[in-house]
């Protein structure tokens, strides 16, 4: 039976706030009442609770206090906001600080045995799990493509996770053999300590789109998730995917956008 909304916001704001596991040359630390983490493909900040506790000429000097952390980095970095997150005027703050706001998502969360429903693949396509460092140079080629943006930064992203076999998969969607394409990818994060999965990725080729690729990489991942004692799974989605994920019995519990703050160019 799914949990009332309010349950499940609950449960997000107590074990989805943090930081995630630590990857390879990334260091985890905290700044009064913020979580921050660097080192890695850029900066994160985050409240481990809904309220920051901060007002006023207080907020902003929290606020300055990161942007010249990451500074004196030359890192960029992203300030996670919520939209439950009090104080209200922490995104007008932010914007004043120079962060700027990248497209709001959607927060959904659902329960792992009621999202592993048998959805296979559509007929010319296999999904397998990606394992090696070629595997995720081709992901990282494939979201560069999608997006139209360079993110080949995430190669290296996914590679020095995927030794986590407990707590990290990623999944691929290739057409069939003579010459197999990566059409697809998706990928899941254990939340470290608590029963939380996150799903990342499902980012398909346009000419792919609307074959039931997307619900196949969900399904399959809830059932990795089951069989790992992963019972709720959460997606941070664009306006795209929201209503898939709603109508495969995912709940929206509130909504993030990204403030990201990068440095002058040299």
């Amino acid at each position: 039976m799914t949990e009332p909304t309010t349950a499940l916001l609950a449960a997000y704001d107590e074990h989805m706030r943090g930081l995630g596991a630590r990857a390879e040359g990334e260091t985890h630390e905290s700044d009064g009442p913020l979580l921050r983490k660097y080192g890695g493909f850029r900066g994160f900040v985050t409240s481990p609770r809904p309220d920051l506790g901060l007002r006023g000429d207080e907020l902003d000097a929290l606020i300055a206090r990161q942007r010249e952390f990451f500074a004196a980095r030359g890192e960029a970095v992203e300030w996670k906001t919520r939209g439950h997150d009090l104080p209200a005027d922490l995104p007008d703050r932010l914007a004043a600080a120079g962060f700027v706001a990248e497209e709001p998502e959607t927060v959904l969360i659902g329960l792992a045995a009621e999202l592993a429903t048998p959805t296979p693949a559509p007929e010319g396509v296999t999904l397998r799990p990606a394992t090696t460092a070629a595997d995720m140079r081709r992901i990282a080629a494939l979201e560069s493509e999608v997006w139209g943006e360079d993110w080949s930064w995430l190669a290296d992203d996914l590679t020095a996770r995927a030794g986590d076999a407990e707590g990290f998969l990623v999944l691929v969607a290739e057409t069939d053999a003579p010459r197999p394409e990566l059409v697809s990818a998706a990928w899941l994060t254990r939340t470290p300590g608590t029963g939380f999965g996150g799903l990342w990725g499902g980012s398909t080729l346009a000419a792919w789109r609307g074959r039931g690729i997307y619900r196949s990489l969900v399904a399959h991942r809830a059932r990795w998730a089951l069989d790992h004692g992963i019972r709720h799974l959460q997606v941070d989605a664009s306006p795209d995917s929201t209503p898939i994920l709603r109508r495969l019995g995912m709940h929206p519990v509130t909504t993030t956008t990204p403030y990201v703050w990068t440095p002058p160019a040299a």
